[in-house]
């Protein structure tokens, strides 16, 4: 049996081999299936969950309220899909959670077990690459190399202080790098990672604060993609606003790096609502686009994301825009279990993959405060699947669609 796992308000974690753990779709509370739980994979980590209260079963199977200790949820690493929120309520209006991921925890057999699945398997991501010994010495090297460089500048800031793996990659010279170029945004999403109203959780990021020039973008996506193993060059980091707002900079800055290299990928992660901005990169020969969405229906994208000034629809057009023009075009599914996998969301998603020729569907656990979060979405239609359910209908509707957690170089 899977034992409840609960904190101190000192952090310590602790078992109790007199309740079982529980899990949570949604808002409601649920009895997890074994096969739901994997042992806690390298990577991972408990965190506590404050001024909330666990809910737990007794050996009846009766449901009930622990006021022992906190509850405790875990952060996944990369490749790892979670299927289960932790147990717990917020009846005593606590203040609104830090934008992490949050997973059920369970302890068995003197070990700890998360409610995940392994999605996807990338050692390049693996925390033990970065942070390395060298890092500051790699990042000052590149400073002095490119010292009028403001972009390396702000990922220097990334690198050192936020541990941003992508941000890490530019000066490692190495695989998939990021390139920030936006100051602003055309969505006020709930769950923004740097930016957020003063009256929201806070961001664990700060935003560039101006767009850099086209000679700085050149200047640096040359660097990585000419000297970096399995180079990717991505525009639309966590430390910005949406990249194609910039469509016409990055346009240049991809014909004049086109003009003088045909190595690596060059790849944009974006809302894809601004369709002018995608035209102009499209157009430009960028490689890959990784579309971010938490959901193939109008109210529930609407939900989350807030769009100013376009739509799911623009967001739809400038999918089949960019798959028109060979484009490899993923989707970054904002997964949230409970909702994904609730049945019309299941249908929706699968709908607007086969409408828009997407190629690939890249699952990332949504980080935010669970009820935060659902108290802004319409309820979902339908019955809630299961994440397991939820991933096999995907691959059997879906077959030639990957289904995983990373982006790839593009075949040239």
């Amino acid at each position: 049996m899977f034992h409840f796992v609960y904190a101190d308000n000192r952090g310590n974690a602790y078992d109790h081999p007199e309740y079982l753990a529980l899990g949570r779709l949604g808002q409601n509370i649920v009895e997890p299936d074994p096969g739901e739980f994997i042992s806690m994979p390298e990577g991972a980590s408990l965190v506590l969950i404050p001024e909330r209260t666990a809910i737990v079963a007794d050996k009846t199977g009766s449901f009930q309220k622990y006021k022992g200790g906190l509850p405790v949820g875990a952060l996944l690493p990369q490749g790892y899909t979670r299927t289960l929120l932790p147990a717990f309520v917020n009846d005593k209006k606590g203040a609104i959670l830090p934008l992490f991921g949050y997973a059920a925890v369970a302890f068995k057999d003197n070990q700890f077990y998360v409610a995940a699945k392994s999605t996807d398997i990338d050692d390049k991501w693996n925390p033990k690459h970065f942070n390395t010994e060298d890092l500051e010495a790699r990042v000052r090297a590149l400073q002095k190399k490119m010292p009028n460089n403001s972009i390396v500048q702000q990922l220097a800031h990334c690198a050192l202080n936020y541990s941003c793996f992508t941000a890490q990659n530019i000066f490692y010279g190495r695989w998939e790098g990021g390139i920030p170029v936006s100051p602003v945004c055309n969505a006020q999403c709930l769950g923004c990672i740097s930016l957020q109203p003063s009256e929201c959780c806070p961001s664990p990021q700060t935003r560039i604060a101006r767009a850099p020039k086209v000679a700085e973008i050149v200047e640096l996506g040359l660097h990585h993609l000419n000297h970096g193993p399995e180079a990717i060059i991505s525009f639309g980091q966590g430390c910005e606003g949406e990249p194609s707002l910039q469509g016409q900079i990055i346009g240049e800055a991809i014909r004049e790096i086109r003009s003088q290299t045909s190595q690596g990928t060059i790849n944009m992660n974006t809302n894809a609502g601004y369709t002018d901005g995608i035209s102009k990169v499209v157009e430009a020969g960028i490689d890959s686009l990784r579309v971010s969405l938490n959901s193939g229906s109008k109210e529930m994208y609407e939900g989350y994301y807030q769009p100013r000034n376009y739509s799911l629809e623009n967001v739809k057009q400038s999918l089949r825009l960019a798959a028109d023009k060979g484009v490899y075009t993923y989707l970054n599914l904002l997964f949230f279990p409970g909702v994904n996998d609730c049945e019309g969301e299941v249908e929706s998603l699968i709908a607007l993959v086969q409408e828009t020729g997407v190629k690939a569907i890249q699952i990332r656990n949504l980080n935010i405060d669970p009820d935060l979060l659902l108290a802004q979405l319409p309820t979902p239609q339908g019955e809630a699947l299961g994440v397991p359910a939820f991933l096999e209908i995907l691959k059997q509707e879906l077959p030639k669609v990957e289904i995983g957690n990373y982006t790839k170089p593009t075949q040239k």
